[in-house]
């Protein structure tokens, strides 16, 4: 699949299979939402994930999960103040094994 779209309605139906986890829409965008909160969304060719796990991470000085994700980098939709709670991920980048330890904490929580 090369269509970031279709991409991410494939991860979106296989991550909708554990419990909890629902596909939805965010401001028009397909988005999953984990315990009926936003966990991740499909902006352009990339996902903007949660980053549930940063609060933990950033007293312990381990980077998020989300953030280990090849390609990541926080989301910054304005340009110059990134928004520490989500990252950017190119769809194309996005593993389904990586996605299901980045939505172990959401699911926990």
């Amino acid at each position: 699949m090369s269509d970031p779209q279709s991409e991410f309605k494939h991860l979106a139906s296989l991550l909708a299979l554990r419990p909890g986890v629902s596909k939805s829409k965010i401001f028009g965008m397909p988005s999953i939402k984990v315990n009926g909160k936003a966990f991740a969304c499909l902006s352009g060719d990339s996902m903007i994930l949660n980053l549930v796990d940063v609060p933990q991470a950033g007293r312990s000085g381990e980077p998020s999960r989300a953030l280990a994700l090849e390609g990541a980098k926080l989301f910054d939709p304005m340009g110059g103040r990134p928004m520490k709670e989500w990252a950017l991920v190119p769809v194309n980048q996005a593993d389904l094994a990586d996605l299901h330890q980045v939505l172990q904490p959401h699911q926990a929580g």
